[in-house]
């Protein structure tokens, strides 16, 4: 292979690269989150500096299924998001991913930093209940229920995408060869040409279970607040880097 050959791959391995480049194009993305009350010193505990946690203690679990996903396929994934202040800015904090597909693990960790592990998340409407279920390692660690469309989202499709532009962040760590830590950032990014094709509030239950290697029980559950489904199209651009901790730290 020649060196401009090397250089214009978009990701590896070379024979055969995971994912191609970006941005990526998302067209019936549908979203249940529910949104819970919890622990407040175990949320500080799970937020990185600088990033302050919403004084509230929210957290949003969230299943989102991707049946069409330029680039990644077919997938659904399942998570923890916490919103977070960044500069006194209302700012989301993905602490945790869990997904079935291994073009988007691999370009969510390498290109973003997402968090993200593989399992078997799965989201399906059974009879009146929207359901979502994880499963990592062949053992349930998260199951969420939802009244099905039981109320129109307050202010429309037009309220929801101008949400969803909100900024979102990652916690982003890769080693150099040594072992040391090459890049350590937090990644900020925002999602591009969003349409909303609806959105529901409906009554939610949230059951985690506790699991070594996919702990969203570390958050606990005190209350739940409620939930949320919607269905909608957008765009995932390129990341900024929000902090270099290897640079931007103080002494």
């Amino acid at each position: 292979m020649k060196v401009d050959q090397i250089l214009a791959l978009p990701s590896m391995p070379a024979a055969c690269p995971s994912y191609p480049l970006g941005p990526y194009r998302f067209v019936n993305r549908e979203y249940m989150i529910i949104t819970y009350e919890t622990d407040h010193e175990l949320l500080r505990q799970a937020v990185p500096e600088p990033l302050e946690p919403n004084p509230e203690g929210h957290v949003l679990y969230e299943w989102i299924r991707m049946p069409d996903s330029s680039g990644f396929g077919d997938y659904t994934e399942s998570g923890v998001v916490i919103p977070c202040l960044f500069e006194d800015q209302p700012i989301n904090f993905t602490a945790q991913m869990y997904l079935d597909d291994e073009p988007p693990i691999s370009a969510g960790r390498e290109i973003w930093g997402f968090p993200k592990k593989f399992a078997y998340p799965k989201i399906a409407v059974n009879s009146d209940t929207l359901t979502g279920t994880l499963h990592y390692a062949g053992e349930l660690v998260a199951m969420g229920t939802m009244a099905y469309k039981h109320q129109v989202s307050p202010g429309g499709p037009e309220a929801l995408a101008k949400s969803m532009t909100k900024t979102q962040c990652n916690l982003k760590i890769i080693p150099n060869f040594d072992g040391r830590p090459k890049i350590c950032q937090l990644v900020a990014y925002n999602l591009t040409e969003i349409n909303i094709h609806g959105s529901w509030l409906s009554p939610a239950r949230l059951q985690l279970i506790p699991h070594v290697n996919a702990p969203v029980a570390d958050l606990p559950i005190r209350k739940v607040l409620g939930g949320k489904h919607f269905i909608g199209d957008l765009t995932l651009p390129h990341g900024r880097v929000l902090f270099d901790y290897l640079k931007d730290q103080k002494p």
